[in-house]
C-alpha cells in the first residue's frame, strides 16, 4: 500500500437516522485496536515459558482526533452525543484499506481556542460493542 494522506482517514457518525455523517475536519487522528490476554501459564508449561488462551481476551478499539468540526450541525451533535452519553455507531474509513465500523461512546470532548487562531477540539471514543472491518 503506497503512502496514504492522513486527512483522508474519515470520522463519520450515524446521525440517528441511519445515515453516517462526517463529523469533523481531523487535522490528527488516531486508531487502535487492542486485544487483552488471557495467562494460562501453570507449573507444568514448557520451559515455564508464558501459555495464552487463544481468542479469551476481551477486544476492544480506540479513536481520537483533534480539529475543526466541519459546520455548527456536526459540532452540535458531537456535543449533544456526549451530554445525553449517547452510543452511536460510527466509521473510521482508512483510505486504500477499508472501513472500521464499530458502536462508540465519546469519551472525552476538549475544546481550545488560542487569540488569534479559530477554536478547535479533541475527541476520543472507545468501542462498545463489536468491531467489524470491510477492506475496499
Amino acid at each position: 500500500m503506497p503512502a496514504q494522506k492522513g486527512k483522508d482517514l474519515l470520522l463519520k457518525i450515524d446521525d440517528g437516522t441511519g445515515l453516517f455523517v462526517t463529523i469533523a475536519g481531523l487535522r490528527t487522528q488516531r486508531l487502535a485496536l487492542n486485544a487483552n490476554t488471557v495467562d494460562v501459564t501453570h507449573a507444568e508449561s514448557a520451559g515455564r515459558w508464558r501459555e495464552l488462551l487463544a481468542g479469551a481476551g476481551v477486544r476492544h478499539a480506540s479513536v481520537s482526533g483533534s480539529g475543526i468540526f466541519k459546520d455548527e450541525a456536526s459540532d452540535a451533535l458531537a456535543r449533544q452525543v456526549f451530554f445525553d452519553g449517547l452510543i452511536r455507531n460510527w466509521q473510521i474509513i482508512v483510505p486504500s484499506f477499508g472501513i472500521i465500523q464499530a458502536p462508540f461512546q465519546i469519551s472525552a470532548l476538549d475544546y481550545r481556542g488560542e487569540h488569534a487562531a479559530e477554536v478547535t477540539f479533541e475527541m476520543a471514543l472507545e468501542s462498545a460493542g463489536a468491531v467489524s472491518f470491510t477492506a475496499v
